[in-house]
């Protein structure tokens, strides 16, 4: 199989785009690809599933509600109509909360072209079956070309112009490269201020994309707490050491992780609290209760659904995640912040390199015997 690197060896004229990319959520992030399909050239079908919101996009050429400050290009089409988004489509963004792709894949089936790909921008694991967001859309719709778009990303920068680089990732075909939906996606989404690059690890990039938001959440909680820099960093880094385990544990590659969709994304997403997890985190290490964040209003929070589907997913595999543990038990299981962090900290010394850690362990078992 090639890699995604050896697409960018190939002359980009060989490289067809999407002209008419259908963007399935109304949402922050779905308006800002939208908004980035449209600038590089493309026709954008925006559908949005709350009643009356693409009437009101339509009509004052903006989402008020989530990206009140970025204008829709004329080539942004807002729309409540499933079909009519998906109608002579290329190619599908599906950018809806994690927990409704399967449902969302299931209704696209009968109305999407069968040679246009679905591209998944949600961001999670499915609770009790463990899937990845790939793999529920291949449950639903066997057959069909996907791919996964993932990143560092805040939407109100990416819609204001501001430089962003995303990766997009999917099966690369033997000896044609240039076919691959990462390869054509990243050609037409592509433009000035909006860099994509382009993987086969379809596996590490969903894993980077997952795991991050509830790693965030830790770092949150720890900021609202009254703890620092050192904390964070800390945090961050064992974290990302986590999404290297998961996603190698279930065939991904570790380097990817190293990479835009998981040490990227996971840095961002853990430094600033325009992040929802980070935000969300820092309220309750603050001290509020869940009923009182955000003021109250049911903000949909991915590390919260996730810390559930990311820890059962790690026990089945055997991977340990005592960071995403540590989330798991204190927004679930009842347990303290205060309590649960000192625990965090005073686990047994542990070896940063792998064959260190397993060289140890391997002469600890020998001692006991």
């Amino acid at each position: 199989m090639k890699t995604g690197r050896d697409v960018t060896k190939a002359p980009l004229l060989e490289v067809e785009p999407y002209e008419r990319i259908a963007v399935i959520g109304g949402g922050a992030w779905g308006t800002a690809l939208a908004i980035l399909a449209a600038r590089a050239g493309r026709q954008a079908p925006l559908w949005a599933r709350a009643p009356g919101a693409a009437e009101a996009m339509a009509g004052a050429r903006r989402n008020a509600r989530y990206l009140p400050d970025a204008a829709l290009p004329e080539a942004v089409t807002p729309t409540g109509d499933l079909a009519f988004a998906l109608a002579g489509a290329d190619a599908a963004l599906l950018v809806t909360p994690s927990d409704a792709v399967r449902e969302m894949a299931r209704r696209m089936g009968p109305l999407l072209s069968p040679e246009a790909p679905v591209i998944l921008c949600a961001k999670g694991i499915e609770p009790g079956t463990g899937l990845l967001m790939t793999e529920i859309v291949a449950e639903e719709l066997p057959g069909r070309a996907l791919g996964v778009l993932s990143g560092p990303t805040f939407a109100h920068e990416a819609a204001a112009g501001h430089p962003t680089a995303v990766t997009i990732a999917s099966d690369f075909p033997e000896g044609a490269p240039e076919r691959a939906v990462a390869a054509r996606l990243a050609v037409s989404l592509g433009s000035e201020a909006f860099r994509p690059y382009v993987s086969d690890d379809v596996v590490g990039v969903e894993v980077g994309g997952a795991v991050k938001n509830v790693i965030a959440i830790a770092c949150g909680m720890m900021t609202g707490a009254g703890f620092a820099e050192n904390t964070r960093a800390a945090l961050i880094s064992r974290g990302m050491d986590e999404m290297k385990r998961l996603a190698e544990a279930l065939g991904g590659r570790r380097e990817t992780v190293t990479g835009l969709s998981g040490a990227g994304d996971l840095t961002l997403t853990c430094s600033s609290t325009s992040s929802r997890n980070m935000s969300f985190g820092v309220q309750l290490g603050s001290g509020k209760k869940r009923e009182e964040c955000f003021g109250g209003r049911p903000v949909v929070v991915e590390g919260e659904l996730n810390a559930i589907s990311v820890t059962d997913l790690a026990r089945k595999k055997g991977v340990e995640m005592p960071i995403a543990e540590a989330v798991r038990s204190i927004l679930h299981e009842g347990a303290g912040i205060g309590e649960t962090f000192r625990a965090l900290w005073a686990r047994p010394i542990e070896a940063e390199p792998k064959a260190l850690d397993l060289y140890i362990e391997r002469r600890a078992e020998e001692a006991a015997r």
